[in-house]
C-alpha cells in the first residue's frame, strides 16, 4: 500500500526516474544517470538527490553491488499511477467524473486486451451504476 497522498508528493523529475527503474525493473545508478543525462540533459548531482529522495520516501531501495548502486522500485507502477490519478479525481466533481474518463479513453493509447477487460468491467459496473451521479461540490447544487 502507498503512503497517504500528503507523503506521495511526487516530482516530475522523480516520475522520471521511477520510469526508469520500472522499464529496467533494477538499475544501477550509472544506467539511470546515463539515461537521464540522454534524455534531459542533468547534472549527475541532481540525478543522484532524486535517487536520494525517492529512497528517503520509499519508493526506492537500494542494494550494494561492490562500489555501485542497485535500485528497484518498492512499488509498481500500475498501483502509483493509480494513487496519483485517485488523488486528483478525488478533487473533482462526482457529476463530471464519466465525461473525463470518456476523453480520455478517446484520446490515449489502448490495447485490445485492456479494451476487453474495460468493456467486461463497464458491464460489471453497469448492473449497480445509478442513472445519474450527483454533484458533489456544493450541497444543493447541480453543476
Amino acid at each position: 500500500m502507498l503512503k497517504t497522498q500528503n507523503d506521495l508528493n511526487i516530482s516530475d523529475a522523480e516520475w522520471e526516474v521511477m520510469r526508469i527503474v520500472w522499464t529496467l525493473n533494477h538499475a544501477g545508478s550509472g544506467q539511470i544517470i546515463d539515461q537521464l543525462q540522454e534524455k534531459n540533459n542533468w547534472t549527475e548531482s541532481t540525478i543522484k538527490t532524486l535517487l536520494r529522495r525517492l529512497c528517503q520516501k520509499g519508493y526506492l531501495k537500494t542494494e550494494k553491488d561492490g562500489r555501485k548502486f542497485i535500485y528497484s522500485a518498492t512499488v509498481g507502477q500500475t498501483e502509483m499511477m493509480y494513487e496519483e490519478t485517485k488523488a486528483l479525481l478525488d478533487k473533482m466533481c462526482d457529476m463530471h467524473k464519466g465525461q473525463l474518463l470518456i476523453k480520455l479513453m478517446k484520446d490515449m493509447p489502448i490495447s485490445k486486451s485492456d479494451l476487453k477487460t474495460l468493456n467486461q468491467e463497464i458491464t460489471k459496473k453497469e448492473k449497480s451504476a445509478p442513472d445519474k451521479v450527483d454533484c458533489n461540490c456544493l450541497p444543493g447544487m447541480d453543476c
